[in-house]
């Protein structure tokens, strides 16, 4: 299968997975990407690629944007999430911006447990 179809193939898996996903789902897989993308960041980092780790730490961006411009205002928690989400936003550009692998670290350490609570809390709504 030449690239370009493969690329094609893979494009319209994931958009089919998206478009079919619940609202949890959702979160859980931006949640995964998000956590991706710093990751690949880090190694991006470390490797000196400065291109490729912007390339990932202006996704991981676009992520919590998307994850904040979610947020429903009625629930308690949403003002302590935005604050997060707007210090995480912070901590990548300066980890972009100031090459800074401790910040990408740092944000890897504090997205790492977000997911794996939305992964419960997904879960547990699939077992009720």
């Amino acid at each position: 299968m030449p690239v370009t179809t493969l690329a094609r193939a893979q494009q319209e898996y994931l958009e089919q997975q998206v478009s079919s996903a619940t609202p949890e789902r959702l979160v859980t897989m931006l949640y995964d990407r998000l956590l991706v993308d710093v990751e690949r960041a880090r190694v991006a980092q470390e490797s000196g690629d400065w291109p490729s780790a912007g390339t990932y730490l202006t996704h991981a961006q676009a992520i919590i944007a998307e994850l904040s411009g979610s947020l429903n205002d009625g629930w308690d928690g949403s003002d302590g999430l935005r604050g997060l989400y707007t210090y995480l936003t912070s901590r990548l550009i300066a980890a972009n911006v100031g090459r800074d692998t401790k910040a990408t670290a740092e944000c890897a350490a504090l997205i790492a447990p977000l997911r794996e609570a939305w992964h419960a809390a997904a879960a547990a709504l699939t077992v009720s």
